[in-house]
């Protein structure tokens, strides 16, 4: 599998656990927001080794609680099953978590039904009306709309989010997505925030006063909508 990173801990990006993340080589969109641009073209190889990983993880598996693989996106990786696989078989007691776009609904339900994931976190771009804009890419809506479909039924841990940037997003976009994900799942607002890997530096975030005002008006019909700092 092609590996572009590796942060050897994180406190953050398992919900309440001690990980490790897995950053996969490339991603077929071109959010103009991302903030791992520079992993996202699929024809370069990967940095990191599988021999690196597995030589990391055989010194730090017994301290961590999981792995996080994000990207990228995971689920463009030819191998992606036979990795999470060797993973399981090596360290049983590592549970697995999965930062996806959802664009390949088989190989997630596939991932599911083996039990080889145990907590998924989907990206939702944007308002299905608008999901082609926001990548700046082709996108087949029935894959995103089964993964959603998915991921309400899973037996395991599920979070969507969307990364809001103003101009990209609106009251409208934001409520369309609420009524797609309901209420079973936690949906998080991450307010874009600029860095130097993001490939448009002219995108603005949304001000406090903008997204308290959402909450205040959403919140109480939608109580899985959070914001995420």
């Amino acid at each position: 599998m092609k590996i572009a990173g590796l942060q050897k801990v994180t406190l953050l990006d398992y919900p309440d656990k001690v990980a490790c993340i897995i950053f996969t080589q490339g991603c077929p969109f071109a959010c103009e927001y991302c903030h791992n641009a520079e992993i996202i073209d699929l024809d370069t190889p990967g940095t990191v080794s599988e021999e690196e990983l597995f030589a990391y993880l055989d010194l730090r598996a017994k301290i961590l609680d999981g792995i996080v693989i994000s990207g990228g996106e995971p689920l463009s990786q030819k191998d992606l099953k036979e990795f999470i696989q060797s993973i399981k078989k090596k360290y049983p007691n590592l549970l697995v978590k999965l930062d996806t776009t959802g664009l390949n609904s088989k190989l997630l339900q596939e991932l599911i039904d083996l039990r080889l994931i145990d907590y998924v976190a989907m990206d939702l771009k944007n308002s299905l009306t608008k999901y082609e804009l926001t990548l700046r890419h082709g996108v087949k809506l029935e894959e995103i709309k089964k993964s959603i479909e998915i991921l309400l039924a899973a037996p395991i841990e599920v979070e969507f989010r969307t990364t809001i940037v103003k101009g990209l997003h609106n009251e409208e976009d934001l409520r369309s997505i609420l009524e797609l994900v309901g209420t079973k799942r936690p949906y998080y607002l991450q307010n874009f925030k600029d860095s130097e890997s993001v490939p448009n530096h002219k995108l603005q975030s949304f001000t406090n006063v903008e997204l308290q005002t959402f909450m205040n008006k959403y919140s109480k019909q939608y109580p899985n909508l959070k914001i995420r700092a």
